[in-house]
């Protein structure tokens, strides 16, 4: 089922969706879940959210990366008076679907991780309706520099921690 903040959608399934990377995918559970807490706040569906994160990326990564896409969902209903469009993360019928909002989101971030500049612009306006929020821009921005192009600092791609016997 989807839904927006302010009720149904209708269903509004994107239409073709650029290559997200593993990352990237992992984002859009976390996402939904942090909607779904400000759509109906009694789900406390940011526990999921944080609990998903962590599941994914370990406690040090998973928190930062669940806050850091809080911020870039709070930002984003803030200057979004219309709501915001998402698939129920809990259903798995949906899991493989975007709504068109859904996909401006992981745009946004999927360009701004590459420094993408032009396309990022085009995906920030999509998401805000054509302003360009300085607020959301920067919170997408932060993300993209903390986890740019599904690699860490180092150039090893994003897994889970691994335990290691040191003699």
């Amino acid at each position: 089922m989807s839904f927006s903040v302010y009720g149904s959608n209708g269903d509004r399934p994107a239409a073709g969706r650029p290559d997200f990377d593993d990352f990237e995918l992992g984002l859009l559970p976390v996402m939904r879940h942090f909607i779904l807490s400000f759509a109906d706040p009694d789900t406390q569906s940011w526990q999921h959210a944080y609990s998903t994160a962590i599941e994914r990326w370990g406690v040090d990564q998973g928190l930062s990366i669940a806050h850091l896409v809080y911020k870039i969902v709070k930002v984003t209903l803030y200057c979004r008076p219309a709501g915001l469009a998402f698939n129920d993360p809990l259903c798995l019928e949906q899991r493989g679907s975007l709504t068109c909002d859904e996909l401006a989101l992981m745009k946004m971030l999927h360009h701004m991780r590459r420094d993408n500049t032009p396309e990022a612009r085009d995906a920030v306006n999509l998401v805000t309706g054509g302003y360009p929020d300085a607020h959301l821009i920067q919170a997408g921005l932060t993300l993209a520099n903390r986890f740019p192009n599904g690699t860490d600092r180092r150039g090893d791609t994003f897994r889970r921690p691994m335990l290691r016997v040191v003699k």
